[in-house]
């Protein structure tokens, strides 16, 4: 059966502008080598393995000596904390509503991974007053020099949500599988913040891969339409097994690096992880977490 993809169908058509001109918001200062790297993980369509993927790539970092934060911006359904086992006593929303300190807030996950659980208080961040930004951002200065990298699994889709935290980042994951609607809203998603938010460098991981073949096929099908529609770059970063042993982890609440260490699965994300540190970004215009979180603030007001 042949399937033909329409790639031009604008799906975030009803989505408004956030700002009219990212570029003239403040500048980072770029003198900071210790800046942490900051990463938006994103799909354009939700069952594809996204948050799995943010877990056990945080935790293979973490076993290659980084010092790594995941921050949970899937609208409050915590999806990491499940993934890894944890119930975490507060959120952001008790940041910004009970006065909890981001220090109470941070959750200890395996080898030393923090998870910052958003919450309710992912929305709550597009009605945040003055004095609130300059509390958080206070805060941040105080733990932003303790983390190497930073993971951002956002949710599913092109809603608002999605595109602050993209646009924010310094670099963006999109994660896709070789379904054709999964192709299709990957796509999606990159044409919407090439187009509205000047994107133009995005990294692909294709997940649940029957081999390395179909995977490939799956970059060279976006690479093409890209090319012909989007001026933008997509870099390969590669591909996780569809595997067995993924679920069972999932199940069991435990990463498979973790859960199935020898696995394919777990040898993939390995790969994966050498392959993003030894590909670092040399332009780090977007860099350090606070940067990060007043980019976020910016947006928010810009769009008052």
């Amino acid at each position: 059966m042949n399937h033909k993809i329409n790639y031009e169908q604008d799906q975030a058509a009803g989505l408004r502008h956030l700002s009219n001109d990212v570029t003239a918001l403040e500048s980072p200062d770029t003198g900071d080598s210790g800046s942490s790297r900051v990463m938006a993980v994103s799909s354009g369509k939700g069952g594809v393995g996204k948050t799995a993927v943010v877990a056990n790539l945080a935790l293979c970092m973490a076993l290659q000596g980084k010092r790594v934060l995941i921050i949970d911006a899937d609208l409050g359904l915590a999806n990491v904390d499940v993934v890894y086992g944890l119930s975490p006593k507060y959120t952001l929303n008790q940041f910004f509503s009970q006065g909890r300190s981001l220090e109470e807030i941070l959750t200890s996950g395996p080898r030393g991974v923090k998870t910052l659980p958003a919450g309710s208080g992912v929305q709550q961040l597009t009605r945040l007053d003055t004095s609130q930004k300059r509390r958080f951002m206070e805060e941040l200065e105080e733990i932003q020099e303790d983390f190497d990298l930073v993971l951002i699994d956002t949710e599913a889709g092109i809603s608002e949500n999605v595109t602050y935290f993209n646009i924010a980042a310094q670099e963006i994951v999109i994660v896709t599988t070789p379904d054709l609607t999964s192709i299709t809203d990957a796509y999606s998603l990159m044409k919407l913040l090439a187009i509205n938010y000047r994107e133009k460098e995005f990294n692909l991981l294709v997940n649940m891969a029957g081999s390395e073949k179909e995977a490939l096929d799956v970059y060279r099908k976006l690479t093409k339409v890209s090319n012909n529609y989007l001026d933008i770059s997509i870099n390969y970063l590669g591909s996780i097994p569809h595997e067995k042993r993924m679920r069972e982890s999932l199940r069991k609440q435990t990463p498979v690096v973790n859960l199935y260490p020898n696995s394919k699965t777990s040898q993939a994300f390995t790969s994966l992880t050498q392959n993003l540190i030894q590909d670092v970004p040399e332009n780090n215009l977007k860099g350090s977490l606070q940067f990060f979180w007043r980019r976020l603030f910016s947006l928010n007001g810009a769009q008052k």
